[in-house]
């Protein structure tokens, strides 16, 4: 049974399989922390839902000590500061002048970078300037993760656009990411290179689907009794796919 080689890189920092989406994030992390003096050091990680953003997120925070949100949809200038500031570990003072500068000054001082998922939520909150007031104040580096169109969104905000190091894509699964998903959710089983490949096809570049449907294949493979799986042995079982279920007639 052919199955596809996987490089398995070092994860001590948190639990999470080593996507390629990790690696491209954990690089412009890197990029942003290390920049030269005079270059912006803002960067965007935009792509569409299920395709492992927030998950590299957790891995990149742990490992370079980044301050990390997700933005929720109701929140006011308030809200926002004042999650900053718990995720950080001071005490919110009560306005929002306050607030920011206590925001500020930590970033400026530490230099830790801010990751700041669901970043689409920002842009609809019009939480767009006070981002910048606090990159300004502060310099440090802030990725900001969104949907695919969060760039084109961001296009309305003109000085924005000025401090931006980076507009970087996250990619779809593909057939690496696959057996990394295989290696680490189901270390025990043994999937061939064909059922991978019928698992991305399904998937359509989800992360979250491959390992919704990796989950059917593993419970299928244990009631058979299997430690290895093929295309064959799987059948024309279905799959999960991104298509809803068609309008039952009664």
């Amino acid at each position: 049974m052919t199955v596809i080689e996987m490089k398995v890189n070092d994860m001590k920092h948190t639990n999470a399989a080593p996507l390629r989406n990790l690696g491209i994030l954990d690089d412009i992390v890197i990029r942003a922390k290390n920049r030269e003096e005079h270059l912006p050091g803002i960067v965007t990680f935009s792509g569409p839902s299920g395709i492992g953003k927030s998950t590299a997120a957790g891995y990149v925070a742990a490992k370079h000590q980044a301050y990390y949100l997700e933005v929720r949809s109701t929140w006011t200038k308030k809200a926002f500061l004042e999650t900053v500031l718990r995720q950080i570990g001071i005490e919110p003072n009560k306005t929002v002048y306050q607030m920011m500068d206590q925001v500020s000054e930590e970033l400026a001082c530490s230099q830790h970078p801010i990751i700041i998922d669901e970043f689409d939520n920002a842009v609809d909150r019009n939480l767009v300037e006070l981002v910048r007031d606090l990159y300004e104040q502060s310099k440090a580096p802030f990725i900001l993760i969104g949907e695919e169109r969060l760039p084109q969104k961001l296009q309305k905000w003109e000085r924005f656009h000025g401090r931006m190091l980076d507009w970087a894509k996250a990619q779809p699964a593909d057939l690496a990411d696959a057996a990394a998903l295989v290696r680490h959710y189901t270390p025990n089983l043994t999937i061939s290179e064909d059922l991978l490949g019928l698992l991305v096809e399904n998937a359509r570049g989800s992360v979250r689907r491959i390992v919704t449907n990796l989950d059917l294949i593993y419970k299928f493979a244990k009631g058979e009794g299997l430690t290895e799986i093929c295309l064959a042995d799987w059948g024309n079982r279905p799959l999960h796919t991104s298509q809803p279920p068609a309008q039952r007639r009664f």
